[in-house]
């Protein structure tokens, strides 16, 4: 376990140099699913050699692990229990979640993927909040010291946007609003930072339905062969800077 959160802390603090994200979402004919986000950190592999001993140490074997949050909070529910209950309250909401992180040295190879699962579209669980939550926590140091950061903390402007969804088995909508002008303000002005690092970031939207997508509301889609599946991508900066960017409507065939 040390080794998982050894590695998921070098993945936060260098989360902002040329990852590539991804937002999955798989809806079933009763409307439910799954709403998966992965992050590819491979390019950090050559960074993360760089770091010093103890990360060179900790990446030099494989790694296929999975945090279930739920087990997590069992395992360590005295630690958590000498937090704040607001901050319990955030790493209550992660409960239903999952985190998988595969790291291979030899093939250079490191991704993050973090799901839950829903019984309604139309209750699609903001994850950039849920998230950005969990990463917040300012907690006694040392009942922190058990929880793993959250490596996708940047995908969602640090709490400043919110994201939502609607689906009535015919219509998809992903819409998304900034909530707190100053604190997107400030991200913003951490991006302009950070923009050289960013420049090769994408973020991709992969929607499965179950059924054949009529109509998608913006250019440069990409589907599958049977239309079941929409892909559209964005430069990653550009949604961290102009959120609505990823206002989409999916129409899909009767």
């Amino acid at each position: 376990m040390k080794k998982v959160f050894t590695l998921l802390m070098c993945a936060v603090l260098l989360a902002l140099t040329s990852c590539q994200f991804s937002e999955n979402i798989y809806i079933n004919e009763d409307g439910s699913g799954t709403v998966k986000f992965s992050m590819d950190a491979s390019e950090m592999m050559d960074v993360l050699e760089q770091l010093g001993d103890n990360a060179s140490d900790e990446m030099s074997k494989a790694v296929d692990s999975t945090i279930v949050f739920k087990d997590f909070l069992v395992e360590y529910k005295d630690s958590i229990a000498n937090l704040s209950l607001k901050e319990q309250e955030k790493i209550k909401a992660m409960e239903d979640y999952k985190l998988h992180m595969v790291m291979d040295p030899d093939k250079k190879k490191m991704f993050f993927d973090i799901e839950t699962d829903f019984d309604n579209a139309n209750e699609l669980r903001d994850m950039y909040k849920a998230m950005n939550n969990f990463n917040s926590l300012k907690g006694d140091e040392t009942a922190s010291d058990n929880l793993p950061l959250s490596p996708f903390s940047s995908m969602g402007n640090e709490g400043s946007t919110l994201v939502s969804y609607s689906y009535d088995g015919k219509v998809f909508k992903r819409s998304a609003e900034i909530i707190d002008v100053e604190k997107h303000q400030q991200s913003l002005d951490s991006i302009d930072k950070s923009a050289m690092m960013l420049g090769s970031s994408k973020y991709r939207i992969n929607y499965h339905f179950p059924k054949a997508v009529k109509s998608f509301s913006k250019q440069g889609a990409m589907y599958s062969e049977d239309r079941k599946t929409v892909t559209y991508e964005v430069a990653f900066i550009d949604m961290l800077k102009n959120p609505e960017l990823l206002d989409i409507e999916v129409v899909l065939e009767d």
